[in-house]
């Protein structure tokens, strides 16, 4: 079952990515603290996600920064060096947090994994923005399908 409106973020350990730092944190630690935003791509380096999904909210940081929001984090079911790299290719500074999901750990917890065997791509996260206060969830938005439009930077900042 997926995580909804009102339930706590669970616990995983998740690897916090900063340039070529990997440390492994609690998500509880990282996502529970504040107002955080947090969102999820099927896999660092793919189209929509390089493109469009992580650089909308880079150019969108200091209006979500603006309205409250404490922390901003995707996770992905990568490991840490391709999150590294990934950082890297889109001169990530220090707006959001990448978070490496390696094993789909975080992504099973709360119900949205994907399988992407069909297309050579395994164990995924689908493509999702929660807001979360203190821990909890406050909205969840899965992508229907393959677009960007429930979770794009611009569908977080008209919800807070």
């Amino acid at each position: 079952m997926a995580i909804s409106v009102g339930d706590a973020i669970p616990e995983v350990t998740l690897t916090v990515v900063k340039g070529d730092e990997f440390s492994p944190a609690s998500s509880r630690d990282v996502l529970g603290k504040g107002k955080v935003v947090l969102f999820a791509v099927p896999g660092a380096f793919t189209p929509t996600c390089s493109d469009y999904h992580l650089p909308g909210f880079i150019v969108r940081s200091d209006e979500l920064f603006a309205k409250g929001v404490n922390t901003i984090a995707c996770v992905s079911v990568n490991d840490a060096f391709v999150m590294s790299a990934w950082g890297k290719s889109q001169n990530l500074g220090e707006e959001i947090t990448l978070l490496a999901d390696g094993n789909g750990d975080f992504a099973k917890a709360i119900g949205l994994e994907l399988d992407g065997s069909s297309f050579g791509m395994g164990l995924r996260s689908q493509r999702y923005a929660m807001v979360i206060e203190d821990g909890v969830v406050q909205s969840v938005d899965v992508e229907p399908g393959g677009g960007l439009t429930v979770s794009s930077a611009e569908a977080i900042l008209a919800k807070i």
